[in-house]
C-alpha cells in the first residue's frame, strides 16, 4: 500500500511538471517549437513515479520526439494531441514491459498526461494561427509593393514607348539610305534591340494591367492546343513526354484571348525550360462547381524555399543573364488577377513544380 507521504511526493512531481510545461509553452518561440516540445517531453519523464524507467514519445505532424530508451513494445499511457478538434498526434509515456504492467500507472498520471496533451494541442493551434497571420501579412505587403510598382511601371512604359518608336522609325529610314554592308548590319542590330525593348515594355504594360482587355467567351482546350503547337519544337528538342487531362471538352472562360495565350505560353515555356531531357509535363484542366482549374506540372529543378515568395515579383529570375527579363511570371500574375483568378505554386514530388490557376466559372 502506498503511504500518504509517497502519494504527496507524487502529487508534487505532477504539479511541478504541469507548472514547468506551462512555463515552457508561455515562453515558447514559434520559430524554435521543436526545442519547446523536447523540453516538454523530458518534463514528463520526471513526473512519473518510476522516473528512472520512464520513457516518453511526443509525435505530431513533422515533430517526432522521444527519450533515448523509448521502445514500441513498452506498456504505456497514451493521450491524443488535438489541433482545432482534429487528432494530429499523441503523447505516450511508457515503462519496459518486462518490469511493469498497465496497472502500475496511476490515475493521476493519466489525468496529467491528458492535461499536457491539451496544452500541447493549444500550443500547436497558436503556432498555426501565427503562421497564417504571418503569411497574410506577407501577402498584403507584397500586394502593396506590386500596386506601387505597377503604377511606377505604367508611367515608365508610357514614357519609353515614344522614343522606342522614334528609334525604330528613324533606323528604318537610315537603312533605306545606306548601302554599306557593315553599317546595315549595325542598323539591324539597333532594330533587333529596339524590338526586344518594345517587347519588354509590352510585358511591363501587361504587368501594370494598362493594356486594354477585349473580353470574350473563349474555349480553353483549343487555346491550350494552339500554344502547345507553337511550342512543339521545344518539346521535341528535349524529348519531353506531354500528358494532357481535360475533365470536359467544352470548358469556356470569359477572358482576353491574347492575354490568356500569354499566360499559357509563359507557364508552359517555363516548364519546358526547366524540365530535364526526357522529362514529363502534365497539363490538367478541370471544371468544378464554382471554378475552372488549370494545373501545369513539371519535373524540373523546382523552386527553392528562399525563392518561394519571389517568383511573381517583377525582374526576379533564376535564368542566366540574357535568357529572361524576370517579367514573365509577374505578367502572368497580373493578367490572372485582372481576370479575377488566382495562381499558386507548390513542389512536385520527387522534384519539379506545380502551378495551379483558378478562374471563376462562367455563370
Amino acid at each position: 500500500m502506498v503511504s500518504t507521504e509517497a502519494k504527496l511526493k507524487e502529487r508534487i512531481k505532477e504539479l511541478t511538471c504541469l507548472y514547468e510545461v506551462t512555463s515552457i509553452i508561455v515562453n515558447s518561440d514559434y520559430s524554435q517549437l521543436h526545442t519547446s516540445l523536447e523540453a516538454i517531453t523530458f518534463c514528463l519523464k520526471k513526473a512519473w513515479q518510476f522516473e528512472d524507467d520512464t520513457e516518453v514519445l511526443l509525435k505530431s505532424g513533422t515533430y517526432d520526439i522521444k527519450t533515448d530508451g523509448y521502445r514500441n513494445d513498452m506498456v504505456y499511457l497514451k493521450s491524443d494531441i488535438k489541433v482545432f478538434n482534429e487528432v494530429c498526434g499523441c503523447i505516450k509515456v511508457g515503462y519496459p514491459s518486462n518490469k511493469y504492467k498497465q496497472t502500475d500507472f496511476l490515475v493521476e498520471e493519466e489525468k496529467l498526461l491528458e492535461n499536457v496533451a491539451l496544452a500541447v494541442g493549444n500550443l500547436l493551434e497558436r503556432k498555426q494561427v501565427h503562421d497564417s497571420e504571418a503569411a497574410i501579412k506577407r501577402q498584403v505587403e507584397r500586394a502593396d509593393r506590386l500596386h506601387i510598382l505597377g503604377e511606377i511601371t505604367a508611367g515608365i512604359a508610357h514614357e519609353i514607348n515614344t522614343p522606342l518608336a522614334n528609334i525604330l522609325g528613324f533606323t528604318e529610314l537610315l537603312k533605306e539610305r545606306i548601302t554599306d554592308a557593315d553599317a546595315l548590319r549595325d542598323l539591324n542590330k539597333i532594330v533587333d534591340n529596339a524590338i526586344f525593348s518594345r517587347e519588354v515594355v509590352k510585358k511591363l504594360m501587361f504587368f501594370a494591367c494598362e493594356m486594354p482587355q477585349q473580353m470574350n467567351e473563349i474555349l480553353l482546350i483549343p487555346l491550350i492546343e494552339d500554344v502547345l503547337n507553337l511550342l512543339r519544337p521545344s518539346l521535341q528538342t528535349k524529348n519531353i513526354q506531354l500528358i494532357k487531362s481535360f475533365s470536359h471538352q467544352d470548358i469556356a472562360l470569359r477572358a482576353d484571348n491574347v492575354q490568356l495565350t500569354q499566360v499559357l505560353f509563359n507557364l508552359i515555356m517555363n516548364a519546358i525550360y526547366f524540365s530535364p531531357k526526357e522529362g514529363k509535363i502534365e497539363i490538367s484542366l478541370k471544371k468544378g462547381k464554382k471554378y475552372i482549374t488549370l494545373r501545369i506540372t513539371d519535373e524540373g529543378t523546382g523552386i527553392t524555399m528562399e525563392n518561394e515568395d519571389k517568383v511573381f515579383e517583377p525582374f526576379f529570375t533564376t535564368k542566366p543573364m540574357g535568357e529572361g527579363s524576370g517579367l514573365g511570371l509577374s505578367v502572368v500574375h497580373g493578367i490572372i488577377s485582372s481576370h479575377k483568378g488566382t495562381i499558386t505554386h507548390e513542389r512536385n514530388h520527387p522534384q519539379g513544380t506545380i502551378f495551379t490557376i483558378s478562374f471563376p466559372k462562367l455563370p
